[in-house]
């Protein structure tokens, strides 16, 4: 499903002939800063919705959406959004959030739209949980509607046609309307007009000509296991190898490369597979199983790969449902690893994770890289200003993940700095290290943050106060106690203590910050302690 660019020629040549599943510019690796941990530091922030569970059009801050699932970059640099439950594309542009695509007219006995198939100009057309979007070299709109077992293009004219699916859940290769899929959750489109299709509950890589032929790709799935008593049902398997033969476990996003090959998501199997389309071969890019090597891949009736978290080499990495994709051109994939609520990278090898709760935990709170928190992103693109934008699918929202600037002029010293967001902090008293740790004076620190600076000369004390939160540390004595107004203190302990030179008290900035909710990072290259 898409791609990290500042736009330039590249850009705009590439977008004319490669569906949006790919992205081209801006490099990650190169232009990212990163943190002493060599995390990638990056900035999330929501673009558009409110959270709410609903459809209401208007200011993207105030604008809503139900589940949404699928993501695209338009010519005009507009954001065109698959919202699955609301069953209608919509468009975000110039900060308004409108209908592209599609139409509802009844309700559920909850309430809830009801999607249908119809195909007309888009604006009356109907369409069933759209999922997966890509963009032609014409500027036609790819659609996997999953809810209708079809893919179904929108031209630039405003038509709506469906290229291929009977509507009905089947597996049949034919031309056009008399083929069938199961649950298509993604496609992308080559160079010379084929799309590719995840047909995902048929476990099958699918692809359509030009002229609306079907095929299909790898093998069928034969393994089969008791999900009740009594009931079989066919899962997914894997296998790599000649592409003929391989298998797959509910493969959902799909992305082609600059050699023209296909990135799958393959879902159930917690892993990232590669089709090099010109061999004919399928390999496994990135992911493994804990339980693997104990178990083998599956228990006796488990749909899916155990999934977990784990970044470093790509055969190491754990995901946990990888969902859309996007490829960068540096040669890397972003990952949209939805249940490990997180926004992993692939890059030379090796998985890091570029936004997303450290802990792996739903939330949606904006802020830096891993104290940023999303809810099953579900699929990933790349904004014509180089930014990343995310379907977070749970929190109703798109999110924005950018990567962090340094501050301007930023000196290449060995003198000690620190930076409150992209501003470099003046200290008229220098900061120092203690024992591998940043000491700054606390007047000028507290300043910069808004807090109020009080001393207990009987408990030689000093009090960081704002709101209802006060964050107390103590001269000579290792400790720290963070006071929330109408509730006990809590002690942490610290390994550095504060302390007086030269009539300038000096705190530990990390564990001051981190203690107000902050996010703090060391760059060494320029010997600054970097505050978000």
């Amino acid at each position: 499903m898409k791609k990290v660019s500042k736009l330039a020629a590249l850009t705009l040549v590439a977008s004319v002939w490669l569906s949006t599943s790919t992205v081209w510019g801006a490099s990650l690796s190169a232009d990212g800063v990163r943190g002493s941990d060599d995390q990638i530091l990056t900035n999330v922030t929501t673009i558009s919705g409110t959270g709410d569970f609903g459809g209401d059009n208007g200011a993207a801050a105030k604008a809503s959406f139900r589940s949404p699932s699928g993501i695209a970059i338009l010519a005009d640099g507009s954001l065109l959004v698959a919202d699955t439950r609301n069953h209608l594309l919509r468009q975000v542009k110039a900060g308004q959030v409108t209908t592209y695509a599609g139409l509802t007219l009844k309700k559920d006995d909850k309430g809830l739209p009801l999607g249908g198939r119809y195909d007309d100009a888009k604006e009356v057309s109907f369409f069933q949980n759209p999922a997966g979007l890509a963009v032609d070299g014409q500027g036609n709109i790819i659609v996997a509607d999953a809810g209708n077992n079809a893919i179904r293009k929108i031209t630039p004219s405003g038509q709506v046609t469906t290229i291929a699916g009977s509507g009905v859940i089947g597996m049949k290769d034919a031309t056009g309307a008399d083929a069938a899929f199961n649950h298509p959750s993604d496609a992308a489109v080559a160079a010379d007009g084929t799309i590719y299709v995840a047909d995902t509950l048929n476990h099958l890589i699918r692809s359509i000509s030009p002229s609306g032929e079907v095929k299909t790709l790898n093998a069928l799935s034969g393994r089969l296991i008791e999900v009740t008593p009594g009931q079989v049902a066919q899962a997914g398997d894997y296998a790599d190898g000649p592409l003929a033969n391989a298998k797959f476990n509910e493969p959902t996003g799909l992305a082609i490369d600059s050699k023209g090959n296909l990135y799958v998501s393959d879902t159930g199997n917690q892993r990232i597979r590669y089709i090099d389309l010109q061999q004919r071969t399928v390999t496994t890019a990135a992911g493994s199983s804990m339980n693997e090597a104990k178990t083998g891949l599956y228990g006796r009736n488990d749909l899916y790969a155990a999934g977990d978290f784990a970044d470093g080499p790509a055969d190491k990495a754990l995901f946990y449902s990888p969902q859309g994709i996007a490829v960068t051109a540096e040669g890397g994939l972003l990952i949209a690893d939805s249940l490990n609520h997180s926004i992993r990278y692939l890059l030379n090898g090796h998985v890091s994770t570029i936004a997303g709760n450290a802990g792996q935990r739903a939330g949606e709170a904006d802020g830096a890289d891993r104290s940023a928190a999303l809810n099953n992103p579900t699929d990933v693109a790349v904004a014509q200003d180089g930014s990343i934008v995310v379907t977070d699918a749970y929190n109703n929202k798109l999110r924005q993940v950018s990567l962090y600037q340094l501050p301007a002029g930023l000196p290449n010293d060995t003198e000690l700095k620190v930076a409150y967001g992209s501003q470099l902090i003046q200290f008229s008293v220098k900061p120092e290290f203690k024992d591998d740790r940043t000491m700054v004076p606390v007047r000028a620190i507290s300043e910069t943050l808004g807090y109020q600076v009080t001393f207990d000369d009987v408990s030689r004390s000093v009090q960081l106060s704002k709101d209802d939160m006060t964050i107390e540390l103590y001269i000579g004595k290792t400790g720290i106690q963070r006071k929330v107004k109408g509730s006990d203190g809590v002690m942490k302990e610290t390994d550095v203590a504060p302390y007086i030179k030269e009539d300038t008290t000096y705190v530990p900035i990390r564990f001051f910050a981190e203690e107000i909710g902050m996010n703090v990072q060391w760059y060494d290259a320029a010997k600054t302690a970097i505050l978000r």
